[in-house]
């Protein structure tokens, strides 16, 4: 997929991506029924890193301060860096996530390296990189990743001790302006790293919303819930599982990565197959991507916090662009 253009339509056709499993002790949401009763608009924000996350809270502030509103949507469906950006607009204002970008002083990260986690140096990042490509070179398919992707992860596990999920909870929970989940319907995704199941988590699932978050982001180490483990909710279905906005009459995702995908297209995973089923059943969609100048902040870079400032910055300004095209979709 071409990446460098910030809004486009995608017209490859493609069949759907693969429907979550039916695990009975996984948390389970309605979907469909949530879509529907939901009176039709859906915001998708997927994964991206540390600077995804600040190019999402941008594109929403632009927009926002240019009269469009999109966080009054009906379904808001977020993935890792996502899942953070979806609970923090159910707290706070746009423009008020963005001021706290802008002013914030860059932090060094202490702990695993993760969807919203790891160090300044891009080394931790292009190592996961690598090891995500080999597990799924050796996989059949996306459900075969994802229980290979979860046993990774619990083999990592075995060489941390337990403090740095309390750590990892306490820095998830430091970022959420509430620790309420928001009486609009927001869905988060996860993977249950031992069996390699999707799970969705929504504030009918009996899960704080921290504790949601943090295994939405979960990219590296297992997040612990209850008696269960989970893992990166990018790892359900592409990093923007905008498969959950079924139903919805309007959808706007907003993907950090592009849409991009490592999984081969015959897995039928990637954004373009999500976009053509939803649209193939009457959603109208729209996608939003970074921009060619700021496409240098995300991928290797994603986990460097010297860069949220500009990815937020760069949201904003195109956010503001925007509005005139989003906004007879929207409304």
């Amino acid at each position: 997929m071409n990446t460098t253009s910030s809004f486009r339509r995608h017209s490859i056709p493609t069949t759907a991506s693969e429907p979550p499993g039916s695990d009975q002790d996984q948390p389970r949401v309605d979907t469909a029924k949530h879509a529907h009763a939901a009176g039709g608009r859906a915001l998708v924000l997927g994964g991206g890193g540390s600077t995804g996350n600040a190019w999402l809270i941008g594109i929403m502030a632009g927009l926002h301060d240019a009269g469009l509103d999109v966080t009054t949507a009906d379904l808001t469906i977020g993935t890792s860096a996502g899942s953070t950006a979806a609970a923090q607009i159910a707290g706070a204002t746009p423009s008020g996530l963005l001021a706290a970008i802008l002013t914030a002083v860059p932090q060094k990260r202490t702990v695993p390296v993760g969807s919203d986690r790891g160090v300044v140096s891009t080394k931790p990042v292009v190592d996961h990189l690598e090891r995500i490509k080999k597990i799924i070179a050796s996989s059949e398919d996306a459900a075969d990743m994802r229980r290979r992707m979860g046993a990774a992860a619990l083999d990592m596990e075995a060489a941390w001790d337990g403090s740095w999920q309390t750590q990892w909870r306490a820095t998830v929970a430091s970022r959420l302006p509430s620790q309420d989940w928001p009486q609009r319907t927001m869905l988060i995704t996860a993977v249950n790293a031992r069996t390699g199941e999707p799970a969705v988590f929504d504030r009918h699932s009996g899960i704080g919303l921290a504790d949601a978050v943090a295994a939405s982001c979960a990219s590296g180490l297992p997040y612990r819930i209850g008696d269960n483990k989970y893992i990166d909710g990018g790892y359900r279905s592409n990093a923007e599982n905008a498969d959950l906005a079924a139903g919805c009459g309007r959808v706007l995702v907003l993907s950090p990565f592009g849409g991009r995908s490592l999984a081969p297209l015959g897995w039928r995973v990637q954004l373009e197959a999500q976009v053509d089923e939803l649209r193939a059943h009457g959603s109208r969609v729209e996608t939003i991507f970074p921009d060619s100048g700021s496409e240098h902040m995300f991928g290797t870079n994603a986990m460097d916090p010297s860069l949220r400032p500009p990815a937020a910055r760069a949201g904003y300004e195109q956010g503001k662009a925007l509005v005139g095209q989003l906004a007879e979709f929207w409304r």
